[in-house]
C-alpha cells in the first residue's frame, strides 16, 4: 500500500524506490521516529475494539502466514482482527482493524493525523479494492483518526482520543481510478529506464519525498527556489520557463523589496546593514540582559494531565545572563524527562531563571511568547510571575527578520541557524548531534521507551548542548550589532 501510493505521488518516486533505494536522502532516524508515532497511535486505536486476534508480522511471522490466519479467523467470524492481510493481483494490503458485528464485516484504518485527508481516502480506496476483491464483502469501511480537542484528564479515554469517519461513500467513487492506477503502477516498476518526470510541486506534496537530493541535483545551489515568500507554483512558473538562477530573472520582473534585496545581495556580493534603525532598536535593550530559548516536544497521545494532542510540552529551556555590557555571562538551563509533566518545572526553574532581568532577548518572539500564555492557562497560579516574562521580552530576529541585516549568505532566510554562522563564522550547528528543533522533539520523546541508561544520558547531554547554542548564539549575535 505504501508503494502504491508512491507511485499516485510520482512515477519516478515509485520507480527509484522499486529499483535504485540507494539514491534516497532520507534521515533514516527521523523516518522512524514519525513510523513509530504512527504505530503507538495504531496500538491505542485498538482499545476501541478490544480483544481481537493479532495477524501482524510480529506474531505470525511473514505475510504468507499473515494472509493464511486472516483467512481462517473470517471463516471463523472472529470478532475483531488487527492487521488483517489481504494479496490481489500482487498486491498486499493489512487493514488496522476488522470488526465482525452482526453478520458483516467493517475495516478500519488508522492515522495518526487530527483529520481525513485526500491521500487517506486514496490508500482506502486500495485496501478496499484489495479486500473485496479477495473476496470479503465489507459492510463500511472507516478512518479512525486523532481528535485535536480531547483533554486528556487522569487516564486515557480513548472513545474522546479518537474520532471515527465512515469514508464508504468515497471509497466506491474512487474504485475504477484505483484499479487503473494500480494496472499504472505495475507498468512502472517494470520500466527499463528511470521515468522522465521533472520536478514539481508534487516533489513535496502531499509527502516529502526521499529522492529530491536526487532529482533537484540540477538546480543551482542558490536558485529562484530560493526567494523568500515567494509562493512555490510561481517559482516553479520560472523554472518551467528555463530561469533558475538570480542573473536569468528579468529586469522587469517584479519583486518585494525584501526580494529585491536578497538578490542584489548574491549578484554582487554585498552586505546590507541599515545603521541608524539597528542603533534605535538597541536603545530598547536594559541590563541585565536575558537571552532565553525553549524547546517544546508534540506527542500524538497526550501523555499528561490537561493536555491535548500535539500541543507544544515545553520540557527544555536555555538561559544566558549579562548583567551589564562588560560583565561575564552567566547560564541556567532546565531539560525535564518524558515520564513525567516537565511543565510546572520547567515554569519554576524559568522564573528563578529571569528573575534578574530588566530585558529578555528571543529569537522569533511568537513562539516563546505563544508557549508562554499557553501555560498561563494551565497553570493559573504562576499567571501573574509569566506575566512579568512576557512583559520583558524582545525579539533579537526583529532586525534580520525585516532586512535591516542582510548578508548574501543568508540566503532570504532569517533563520538563527542561518543568520548565526553569517555573523559569527565560528559558531554553527555542524558539529552537534542534535541540531534543530525537530531533532530534538524526537530525541526527548523518543528516551520515554528508552532502556539504556548510558544512551539516554547522552541524548539530555546533546539536548543541553544544542538548547545552549541557540542562546549563546543570540549573546554573540547581539554583540555584533551593538559592534556595528
Amino acid at each position: 500500500k505504501s508503494t502504491y501510493m508512491k507511485g499516485i505521488q510520482c512515477p519516478k518516486r515509485l520507480y527509484l524506490y522499486i529499483n535504485h533505494k540507494e539514491l534516497s536522502d532520507h534521515d533514516a532516524a527521523a523516518e522512524q521516529a514519525a513510523f513509530n508515532k504512527g504505530i503507538n497511535v495504531g496500538l491505542l486505536a485498538r482499545q476501541l475494539f478490544p480483544g481481537g486476534k493479532n495477524a501482524s508480522l510480529s506474531v505470525t511471522g511473514n505475510y504468507h502466514n499473515a494472509i493464511q490466519q486472516t483467512r481462517k479467523w473470517i471463516g471463523q467470524k472472529e470478532k475483531v482482527i488487527y492487521e488483517a492481510a489481504f494479496l490481489f493481483n500482487k498486491v498486499l494490503v493489512a487493514v488496522d482493524i476488522l470488526v465482525h458485528t452482526s453478520g458483516k464485516w467493517t475495516a478500519y484504518e488508522v492515522k495518526s493525523s487530527t483529520e481525513v485527508k485526500e491521500q487517506h481516502i486514496m490508500d482506502a480506496a486500495l485496501q478496499y479494492y484489495v479486500m473485496v476483491n479477495s473476496g470479503l464483502v465489507l459492510k463500511d469501511f472507516g478512518i479512525i483518526h486523532i481528535n485535536n480537542e480531547y483533554e486528556r484528564q487522569h487516564m486515557l479515554d480513548y472513545s474522546g482520543l479518537f474520532q471515527i469517519n465512515p469514508v464508504k461513500a468515497e471509497i466506491l467513487g474512487q474504485q475504477d481510478l484505483t484499479k487503473n492506477q494500480l494496472i499504472r503502477c505495475q507498468e512502472i516498476v517494470q520500466l527499463k529506464d528511470i521515468p522522465a518526470t521533472g520536478i514539481g510541486i508534487h516533489c513535496s506534496d502531499p509527502y516529502a519525498c526521499e529522492f529530491t537530493g536526487h532529482c533537484w541535483q540540477h538546480i543551482p545551489e542558490v536558485s529562484v527556489f530560493d526567494l523568500s515568500r515567494l509562493p512555490l507554483n510561481k517559482k516553479f512558473e520560472l523554472y518551467n520557463n528555463g530561469i533558475s538562477r538570480f542573473d536569468q530573472l528579468a529586469a522587469d520582473y517584479v519583486l518585494s523589496p525584501a526580494q529585491a534585496l536578497q538578490v542584489k545581495a548574491y549578484l554582487e556580493q554585498y552586505t546590507h546593514i541599515d545603521v541608524p534603525v539597528i542603533r534605535q532598536w538597541l536603545t530598547q535593550l536594559t541590563y541585565p540582559l536575558g537571552f532565553m530559548d525553549f524547546e517544546t516536544f508534540m506527542p500524538a497521545v497526550p501523555l499528561y494531565y490537561k493536555s491535548r494532542p500535539y500541543q507544544h510540552i515545553p520540557f527544555q529551556f536555555s538561559v544566558h545572563v549579562q548583567h551589564n555590557a562588560e560583565s561575564a555571562v552567566n547560564h541556567e538551563a532546565f531539560l525535564g524527562y518524558p515520564e513525567e509533566d516537565p511543565r510546572q518545572g520547567f515554569i519554576k526553574a524559568l522564573i528563578k531563571a529571569t528573575a534578574t532581568c530588566n530585558t529578555i532577548l528571543v529569537y522569533n518572539k511568537a513562539f516563546e511568547t505563544c508557549r508562554l500564555k499557553e501555560l498561563q492557562q494551565h497553570f493559573p497560579e504562576y499567571s501573574g510571575k509569566i506575566q512579568i516574562i512576557l512583559e520583558k521580552i524582545i525579539d533579537l530576529m526583529e532586525p534580520f527578520q525585516k532586512k535591516w541585516y542582510y548578508t548574501a549568505s543568508m540566503n532570504g532566510s532569517y533563520s538563527i541557524k542561518v543568520v548565526l554562522p553569517a555573523l559569527v563564522p565560528e559558531l554553527n550547528y555542524k558539529e552537534l548531534s542534535i541540531c534543530d528543533g525537530g531533532t530534538a522533539m524526537a530525541a526527548f520523546e523518543g528516551m520515554l521507551n528508552m532502556k539504556d541508561a548510558e544512551e539516554k544520558e547522552k541524548i539530555r547531554t546533546a539536548l543541553l548542548e544544542y538548547c545552549k547554542l541557540d542562546t549563546w548564539g543570540m549573546v554573540r549575535i547581539l554583540e555584533k550589532l551593538l559592534s556595528i
